[in-house]
Protein backbone atom coordinates (compact mmCIF):
# COMPACT_ATOMS: atom_id res chain seq x y z
CA UNK A 1 0.00 0.00 0.00
CA UNK A 2 1.43 3.52 -0.85
CA UNK A 3 1.76 6.23 1.29
CA UNK A 4 -0.98 8.23 -0.37
CA UNK A 5 -3.40 5.10 -0.49
CA UNK A 6 -2.81 4.93 3.28
CA UNK A 7 -3.63 8.30 4.09
CA UNK A 8 -6.73 8.26 2.08
CA UNK A 9 -7.77 5.01 3.87
CA UNK A 10 -6.33 5.73 7.57
CA UNK A 11 -5.30 9.23 8.06
CA UNK A 12 -8.14 11.69 5.60
CA UNK A 13 -11.48 10.03 7.13
CA UNK A 14 -10.29 10.56 10.48
CA UNK A 15 -9.40 14.07 9.84
CA UNK A 16 -12.72 15.12 8.00
CA UNK A 17 -14.45 13.21 11.30
CA UNK A 18 -12.57 15.61 13.83
CA UNK A 19 -12.94 18.72 11.40
CA UNK A 20 -16.38 18.35 11.11
CA UNK A 21 -17.84 18.03 14.66
CA UNK A 22 -16.08 20.87 15.87
CA UNK A 23 -18.53 22.84 18.47
CA UNK A 24 -19.50 25.54 15.82
CA UNK A 25 -20.22 22.94 13.04
CA UNK A 26 -22.25 20.80 15.39
CA UNK A 27 -24.56 24.00 16.23
CA UNK A 28 -25.23 24.58 12.68
CA UNK A 29 -25.79 21.23 12.19
CA UNK A 30 -28.17 21.52 15.07
CA UNK A 31 -30.06 24.22 13.21
CA UNK A 32 -30.90 22.27 10.15
CA UNK A 33 -30.66 18.43 10.64
CA UNK A 34 -34.08 18.75 13.02
CA UNK A 35 -36.13 20.12 10.11
CA UNK A 36 -36.32 16.52 8.39
CA UNK A 37 -39.38 14.87 7.86
CA UNK A 38 -40.69 11.51 6.48
CA UNK A 39 -38.92 9.64 4.29
CA UNK A 40 -34.79 10.77 4.73
CA UNK A 41 -32.09 10.08 2.71
CA UNK A 42 -28.58 11.19 3.90
CA UNK A 43 -25.60 12.18 1.14
CA UNK A 44 -22.24 11.62 2.87
CA UNK A 45 -23.60 10.05 5.89
CA UNK A 46 -20.51 8.45 6.46
CA UNK A 47 -19.53 8.90 10.70
CA UNK A 48 -23.12 8.97 11.79
CA UNK A 49 -22.26 12.75 12.90
CA UNK A 50 -26.23 13.88 12.10
CA UNK A 51 -27.71 11.01 13.94
CA UNK A 52 -27.99 12.49 16.94
CA UNK A 53 -29.89 15.77 15.66
CA UNK A 54 -32.36 13.61 13.80
CA UNK A 55 -35.93 13.58 16.11
CA UNK A 56 -37.09 10.25 15.45
CA UNK A 57 -40.59 11.30 16.14
CA UNK A 58 -40.69 13.34 12.41
CA UNK A 59 -39.19 10.32 10.46
CA UNK A 60 -40.97 7.50 8.86
CA UNK A 61 -37.50 5.91 7.63
CA UNK A 62 -33.42 6.27 7.51
CA UNK A 63 -31.37 5.86 4.88
CA UNK A 64 -27.89 6.91 3.22
CA UNK A 65 -24.90 6.74 1.39
CA UNK A 66 -21.12 7.27 1.57
CA UNK A 67 -18.17 6.42 -0.48
CA UNK A 68 -15.43 5.74 2.54
CA UNK A 69 -15.80 2.21 3.35
CA UNK A 70 -13.75 3.47 6.65
CA UNK A 71 -16.78 5.74 7.78
CA UNK A 72 -19.49 3.86 7.36
CA UNK A 73 -19.40 1.54 10.17
CA UNK A 74 -19.58 4.73 12.26
CA UNK A 75 -22.34 5.44 10.72
CA UNK A 76 -23.95 2.13 11.16
CA UNK A 77 -23.20 2.36 14.82
CA UNK A 78 -24.84 5.59 15.46
CA UNK A 79 -27.63 4.52 13.92
CA UNK A 80 -27.94 1.04 16.35
CA UNK A 81 -27.09 4.05 19.40
CA UNK A 82 -30.29 6.16 18.15
CA UNK A 83 -32.41 2.51 17.80
CA UNK A 84 -33.52 2.82 14.84
CA UNK A 85 -33.63 0.90 11.19
CA UNK A 86 -31.31 1.98 8.61
CA UNK A 87 -30.32 1.58 5.13
CA UNK A 88 -26.83 2.66 5.02
CA UNK A 89 -24.78 1.66 1.84
CA UNK A 90 -21.63 2.42 0.16
CA UNK A 91 -22.27 4.77 -2.81
CA UNK A 92 -21.99 8.34 -4.59
CA UNK A 93 -24.20 10.89 -5.25
CA UNK A 94 -23.33 11.19 -8.76
CA UNK A 95 -25.49 7.65 -8.77
CA UNK A 96 -27.86 7.18 -5.78
CA UNK A 97 -28.89 3.61 -5.76
CA UNK A 98 -32.78 4.72 -4.41
CA UNK A 99 -35.51 5.13 -7.10
CA UNK A 100 -36.90 8.55 -8.02
CA UNK A 101 -39.41 10.25 -5.50
CA UNK A 102 -38.57 7.59 -2.57
CA UNK A 103 -37.55 10.59 -0.16
CA UNK A 104 -39.30 13.53 1.63
CA UNK A 105 -36.13 15.17 2.81
CA UNK A 106 -32.80 14.53 1.29
CA UNK A 107 -29.92 15.68 4.53
CA UNK A 108 -26.62 17.02 2.96
CA UNK A 109 -23.88 18.44 5.46
CA UNK A 110 -20.48 19.39 3.92
CA UNK A 111 -20.03 16.86 1.38
CA UNK A 112 -20.94 19.07 -2.40
CA UNK A 113 -17.54 20.38 -1.65
CA UNK A 114 -15.87 16.93 -2.23
CA UNK A 115 -18.24 15.27 -4.87
CA UNK A 116 -16.43 14.84 -8.39
CA UNK A 117 -19.72 15.89 -10.34
CA UNK A 118 -21.92 18.49 -8.21
CA UNK A 119 -24.35 19.21 -10.93
CA UNK A 120 -24.82 15.90 -11.74
CA UNK A 121 -25.05 14.74 -8.01
CA UNK A 122 -27.70 17.75 -7.54
CA UNK A 123 -29.84 16.49 -10.11
CA UNK A 124 -29.84 12.65 -8.51
CA UNK A 125 -30.92 14.36 -5.16
CA UNK A 126 -33.78 16.20 -7.45
CA UNK A 127 -34.53 12.74 -8.86
CA UNK A 128 -35.23 11.32 -5.81
CA UNK A 129 -37.13 13.56 -3.81
CA UNK A 130 -40.75 13.84 -4.30
CA UNK A 131 -42.83 16.74 -5.47
CA UNK A 132 -42.82 19.40 -2.63
CA UNK A 133 -39.95 17.78 -1.08
CA UNK A 134 -37.02 19.15 0.85
CA UNK A 135 -33.28 18.91 0.72
CA UNK A 136 -31.58 20.50 3.72
CA UNK A 137 -28.28 21.54 3.31
CA UNK A 138 -25.14 22.96 5.00
CA UNK A 139 -22.38 23.67 2.79
CA UNK A 140 -18.90 25.28 2.35
CA UNK A 141 -17.94 27.06 -0.79
CA UNK A 142 -16.94 30.36 -2.40
CA UNK A 143 -16.70 33.06 -0.53
CA UNK A 144 -18.29 36.38 -1.33
CA UNK A 145 -15.36 38.53 -0.51
CA UNK A 146 -13.13 39.11 -3.28
CA UNK A 147 -9.82 39.00 -0.75
CA UNK A 148 -10.73 35.33 0.52
CA UNK A 149 -12.00 34.05 -2.69
CA UNK A 150 -8.37 34.90 -4.03
CA UNK A 151 -7.10 32.99 -1.22
CA UNK A 152 -9.06 30.05 -1.61
CA UNK A 153 -8.43 29.88 -5.38
CA UNK A 154 -4.42 29.64 -4.49
CA UNK A 155 -5.14 27.21 -1.84
CA UNK A 156 -7.32 24.44 -2.88
CA UNK A 157 -4.91 22.66 -5.02
CA UNK A 158 -2.75 21.61 -2.11
CA UNK A 159 -6.25 21.63 0.44
CA UNK A 160 -7.60 18.84 -2.68
CA UNK A 161 -5.20 16.45 -2.00
CA UNK A 162 -5.33 16.83 1.95
CA UNK A 163 -8.79 17.19 2.56
CA UNK A 164 -9.99 13.79 0.04
CA UNK A 165 -10.72 16.27 -2.56
CA UNK A 166 -12.70 18.39 -0.59
CA UNK A 167 -12.97 21.94 -2.85
CA UNK A 168 -13.20 25.59 -1.74
CA UNK A 169 -14.27 27.49 -4.26
CA UNK A 170 -17.60 25.50 -5.46
CA UNK A 171 -20.98 27.98 -5.16
CA UNK A 172 -23.93 26.79 -2.60
CA UNK A 173 -27.37 28.37 -2.94
CA UNK A 174 -26.88 29.48 -6.47
CA UNK A 175 -25.95 25.76 -7.31
CA UNK A 176 -29.07 24.51 -6.03
CA UNK A 177 -31.22 27.06 -7.68
CA UNK A 178 -29.04 26.16 -11.12
CA UNK A 179 -30.53 22.13 -10.38
CA UNK A 180 -34.26 23.40 -10.52
CA UNK A 181 -34.62 24.10 -6.63
CA UNK A 182 -36.40 26.05 -4.67
CA UNK A 183 -34.18 27.83 -1.90
CA UNK A 184 -35.22 29.12 1.40
CA UNK A 185 -31.84 30.43 2.84
CA UNK A 186 -31.63 29.97 6.49
CA UNK A 187 -28.05 31.40 7.56
CA UNK A 188 -24.78 32.16 6.17
CA UNK A 189 -21.25 32.96 7.23
CA UNK A 190 -17.47 32.70 8.21
CA UNK A 191 -17.30 29.70 10.73
CA UNK A 192 -15.91 31.33 14.26
CA UNK A 193 -12.21 30.69 14.91
CA UNK A 194 -11.35 29.37 11.65
CA UNK A 195 -9.33 30.30 8.48
CA UNK A 196 -11.96 32.41 6.36
CA UNK A 197 -10.89 30.57 3.28
CA UNK A 198 -11.78 27.58 4.30
CA UNK A 199 -15.06 28.05 6.13
CA UNK A 200 -17.63 30.18 4.29
CA UNK A 201 -20.70 28.62 5.03
CA UNK A 202 -24.29 28.58 3.66
CA UNK A 203 -27.33 26.91 5.09
CA UNK A 204 -30.95 26.22 4.36
CA UNK A 205 -33.74 24.50 2.62
CA UNK A 206 -33.95 23.77 -1.51
CA UNK A 207 -37.37 22.51 -2.38
CA UNK A 208 -38.40 20.49 -5.45
CA UNK A 209 -41.34 22.22 -7.10
CA UNK A 210 -44.40 20.17 -6.91
CA UNK A 211 -47.26 19.43 -4.73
Amino acid sequence: MGLATWYDAHVMPRLIRCACGTGQVMKRRSAVVPLARGDVFELGCGGGINHEFYNVDAITSYAGIDPHGALLENAREAAREKGWPADIREGVGEEIPFASGSFDTVVCTFTLCSVQEPNRVLSEMLRILRPGGQALFLEHGRAPDADVAKWQDRVEPVWKRLAGGCHLTRPIGSAFRGAGFEVEPLGQGYLPKAPKFAMWNEWGVARRPGV
